[in-house]
């Protein structure tokens, strides 16, 4: 499974973002620079994350710099993996 590609796969779907995800970089800011990226979002966006890659996030674990950007939010998914 290529981590980026599932991560970059559910922004877009949950974002309904109609494939501007696929045009991301690892540098591409997310929170606070997506309009759809709201508090809402974020909270249907770890369920998805949740669901695709098969583990839980604790409250605790969770805070704005997991969405700073997409490599932050991948590097966040790979961790949780790895674990």
């Amino acid at each position: 499974m290529d981590i980026s590609s599932e991560v970059v796969s559910v922004l877009d779907e949950v974002l309904s973002l109609k494939g501007r995800a696929s045009r991301f970089a690892l540098d591409t800011p997310l929170l606070g620079a997506i309009p759809e990226l709201d508090s809402m979002a974020v909270v249907a966006l770890i369920t998805a994350i949740e669901e695709r890659f098969g583990f839980t996030v604790d409250d605790d674990e969770i805070d704005g710099s997991v969405f700073t950007s997409l490599g932050s939010l991948i590097d966040f998914v790979q961790g949780k993996l790895d674990t």
